[in-house]
């Protein structure tokens, strides 16, 4: 037990190494929370191209963009991705961050998209055509009629993307910026215990996942008690 103790003191009381784990936990949230929200943008706006233009025949150039875009994201590996964002495309900018928060959502809009035009595709297409029989325009149509219900039926998917997503920006150590995985590593390096370092940054990141994925299963369960998860309504 002393030994633990005084292992404890070492790694996270002397010098303030726990500060390490404490700012990386932030940095961590800020690149996967900021990173979610720009992935969930680009997803939007890629289904919604692929979806017309599988449906209608619309945005033809569009949509060989978009083709090209999935391709290349889901083709190749995320750490690839970050390093030429970091050393090519972004090389001017100083933001470590704010590359990580591309890099990561670029990413992650790849595999947003094809979650969300599968929750586009499973609604009933008459719900289109009775929003444009109502006068609804086609645009007006998809996002206030069409999307909210594919949103519900995806949730729990692009919850998992978000978990997923959190998980995978234990990578952004490559550029050097400190999160809490690069976190734990430096004060292994200073204080050459290992256990303690990486075992508390699983522990960490147990918790992050356990916590969001309760969240989303409390909001899954509010959406069926209101009635508004198509998935589960039967009416």
């Amino acid at each position: 037990m002393s030994a633990f103790l005084d292992d404890f003191a070492l790694c996270f009381v002397k010098n303030g190494r726990w500060e390490y784990l404490a700012n990386g936990l932030c940095v961590t949230l800020e690149v996967a929370l900021a990173a979610i929200v720009l992935g969930l943008v680009i997803g939007f706006i890629v289904a919604v191209v692929r979806s017309t233009h599988d449906k209608y025949g619309r945005f033809a150039l569009l949509n060989l963009l978009a083709k090209v875009y999935l391709t290349v994201i889901r083709g190749t590996p995320m750490v690839v991705q970050l390093l030429i964002t970091y050393y090519i495309i972004l090389r001017s900018v100083d933001s470590k961050i704010a590359i990580a928060i591309l890099a990561f959502g670029l990413n992650s809009g790849a595999y947003q998209a094809e979650i969300i035009r599968a929750g586009i595709v499973s609604i009933d297409p008459g719900q289109m055509e009775a929003a444009r029989a109502l006068g609804l325009s086609y645009w007006r149509s998809m996002f206030r009629i069409v999307l909210p219900q594919a949103v519900r039926n995806v949730l729990p998917a692009l919850g998992n993307e978000f978990i997923v997503l959190m998980k995978d920006t234990s990578i952004v150590g490559y550029i050097a910026l400190i999160d809490l995985a690069k976190g734990g590593d430096i004060i292994r390096s200073q204080t050459y215990s290992v256990y303690l370092p990486y075992l508390s940054v699983a522990s960490v990141y147990l918790v992050l996942v356990m916590t969001f994925t309760w969240l989303l299963g409390k909001l899954e369960r509010h959406l069926r008690a209101t009635g508004a998860d198509p998935v589960h309504n039967d009416s």
